[in-house]
């Protein structure tokens, strides 16, 4: 079994900002605890000359100050795009994308339960018809969320009409919101879209769809990114679900990913449990990150 690694940027800056002190050994280390933690060096550069400019202008060499303009900095940052799901729809229409093996099954059943906890009635709809497997694994998540879920009446049903078929049902049954699971891999990237094209198609016949959100695996960091990146292009994503975030010491990817991508993050999964999925908060996160 590996080891988890027990560093952690807040536990860095914490030795750093205890100095009595801001020099340029402090430069330094923030800029290496910094690229660590994932951020990515273009974002590094960009909150050490911000940081470095209004230590100049406020004339301060107190680490304290230094700590609290690195948190505003990053907060208003990761603050410049809204995290507010659009789900006031009935029924909202939510689409989960992403590749194979980030979390996106059990990202759905996390997110059913999170639904659930506001009294929202939900309705999953198994789409992934190419992996028998994750439909059963997707059933098993509904069942502990309280959620209803749609199968494939066949294996290897049209992906679309399963979608067709679980969105039909919502409409039918007065559901608040639809989760829609889809593939994460085909056999070529534009078979994949394709396939999306088709599910979105067959929806919007029906009624609009809310919200398309991207699961990304935190801990693969930019390696992950680059996996997603068709999904960005063609799949018309309106937000970023970041799972396995667990402690802080890849937490600058929240940041990175975010500005990347101009996609504001809207959920936060931060541990295994079922109730380990959270709405995204700016001031909550930057503090958490920073101290």
């Amino acid at each position: 079994m590996v080891e988890r690694t027990s560093w952690s940027l807040s536990g860095a800056l914490r030795g750093m900002f205890a100095k009595p002190t801001i020099d340029e050994q402090t430069w330094e280390d923030l800029e290496d605890a910094l690229i660590q933690a994932d951020f990515g060096p273009d974002v590094t550069d960009g909150i050490l000359t911000e940081l470095r400019a209004k230590v100049a202008k406020y004339n301060t060499t107190d680490p304290t100050d230094l700590q609290r303009m690195l948190r505003e900095g990053i907060e208003e940052r990761l603050a410049r795009l809204d995290s507010t799901l659009t789900l006031s729809a009935r029924p909202a229409i939510v689409l989960v994308v992403g590749v194979n093996g980030v979390g996106k099954t059990t990202t759905i059943g996390k997110f059913a339960k999170f639904l659930r906890g506001y009294d929202r009635s939900v309705l999953i709809g198994a789409a992934d018809t190419f992996r028998a497997a994750a439909v059963e694994q997707l059933a098993t998540w509904a069942e502990r969320a309280g959620a209803d879920i749609v199968r494939p009446q066949a294996q290897g049903q049209d992906p679309a009409s399963v979608a067709f078929q679980t969105v039909e049902k919502a409409i039918k049954n007065g559901i608040d919101i639809v989760i829609i699971d889809t593939a994460g891999r085909l056999q070529t990237k534009s078979g994949l879209m394709d396939e999306l094209t088709k599910i979105r198609r067959v929806i919007e016949k029906q009624t609009p769809i809310a919200e398309v959100l991207l699961v990304l695996d935190a801990t693969t960091g930019q390696n992950g990114l680059a996996q997603a990146e068709a999904f960005i292009e063609h799949a018309g994503v309106t937000g970023l679900v970041l799972t396995k975030l667990d402690g802080s010491a890849k937490g600058g990817f929240v940041l990175a990913v975010q500005e990347k991508t101009g996609i504001p993050i809207k959920l936060v999964g931060q541990g295994e449990g079922i109730n380990d999925l959270t709405g995204f908060t700016p001031h909550v996160f930057a503090k958490k990150l920073v101290g």
